[in-house]
């Protein structure tokens, strides 16, 4: 098959991040890879959609290094390829990056429908993720798995729902990901509220969200796939990650270390509450937050930290995913179309 992966940019992409892993496990098997960012896709006189992609040699690597290596290398020139050759469109971005760039933040999902219309599978499902591009769609899950949360813009809404947890709330933008713009709010620093409404207030809608406190041992982060727990004998894709002393976020690249972590009941209950929600939406792929028995956040776009995970657990969870990836391919073929993309994404 012919899998391309939709990310920001080639220059933010890493060897060890996700799409690489993922990338790389495709073409061990044998398949075609490309990559393909927000610049790259032409929609012609004939109504045919095209893509400038980067395609790399079907060839034996060494490791997930020399691949990427391969992938970054000069070497490297974009081709034009017709979507309807590509199997499967893997969206890989994370829109909150390019939010100062509106046509790049929506790009995925815009020709993402357009590649569904020409016979590509393309996961996560673009018209589930267009629902999903804010924080909003979390609001969309079961309120006994989620934290107590409020959204507004107003300063005196916040500081009501404040006053309510006793001053122990985290507060975030409504759009945004990584860390970004997160603060945590005690009753020691009720003075610093007016300056943190504002800061984060510039830039669109305020979170404000009671504080669990089981995230002073930090929050955990588990892999679902199709709607269920990723798993590979048992061992759960999961991983613990601990802010450092001085931050509250637990996000690797904000500072936060992973951890081996056991999976019980807590969470495989939480799992299954969300589950109906993401297989209904055709969420294939999707990374979920989760401390004590709430989950914090959803991640549907371009969850993280699988490598991590394998590393920790000793098992390669790459391997699943691609599995699971051939199977949607088969299922194609072998009923001619007969499923729409988003009961198809989370089969």
């Amino acid at each position: 098959m012919l899998i391309a992966f939709f990310v920001n940019d080639l220059e933010r992409e890493h060897a060890g991040y996700t799409t690489t892993v993922l990338a790389h496990q495709a073409a061990m098997r044998g398949h075609r890879v490309c990559y393909v960012t927000p610049f790259d896709f032409a929609l012609r006189p004939d109504d045919t959609l095209w893509v400038h992609a980067r395609r790399i040699p079907k060839r034996k690597y060494k490791d997930r290094e020399e691949f990427f290596a391969t992938l970054k290398s000069e070497k490297i020139k974009k081709e034009a390829i017709d979507i309807a050759e590509v199997d499967v469109l893997m969206l890989r971005n994370d829109p909150s990056i390019d939010a100062e760039t509106p046509w790049a933040m929506e790009a995925g999902v815009l020709f993402g429908r357009e590649a569904v219309k020409r016979g590509v599978i393309v996961l996560n499902d673009p018209d589930s993720l267009g629902r999903a591009i804010n924080k909003l769609y979390f609001q969309g899950f079961p309120a006994e798995a989620r934290a107590e949360t409020l959204i507004t813009k107003h300063e005196a809404d916040i500081k009501a729902f404040a006053k309510e947890y006793n001053g122990n709330i985290i507060l975030k933008p409504l759009q945004g990901s990584g860390g970004s713009g997160v603060f945590k709010l005690e009753a020691s620093q009720k003075t610093n509220l007016n300056q943190i409404i504002e800061a984060i207030g510039r830039d669109g809608y305020i979170i404000a969200q009671a504080y669990v406190p089981a995230a002073k041992k930090g929050d955990i982060r588990f892999f679902l796939m199709n709607g269920n727990p990723l798993k590979v004998g048992g061992k759960y894709a999961a991983l613990r990650r601990v802010a450092s002393p001085d931050d509250i976020r637990s996000n690797i690249h904000a500072g936060g270390k992973a951890e081996a972590v056991e999976i019980g009941e807590t969470e495989l209950r939480v799992a299954e509450l969300i589950r109906p929600k993401l297989v209904a939406d055709g969420m294939f792929l999707v990374g979920i937050d989760i401390v004590g028995d709430k989950i914090l956040e959803v991640n549907v776009f371009s969850p993280g930290n699988l490598n991590s995970c394998s590393r920790l657990a000793g098992v390669d969870f790459s391997a699943p995913i691609i599995d699971a990836i051939e199977r949607k391919v088969a299922i194609v073929a072998q009923y001619a179309h007969s499923f729409e993309n988003r009961r198809l994404a989370a089969l």
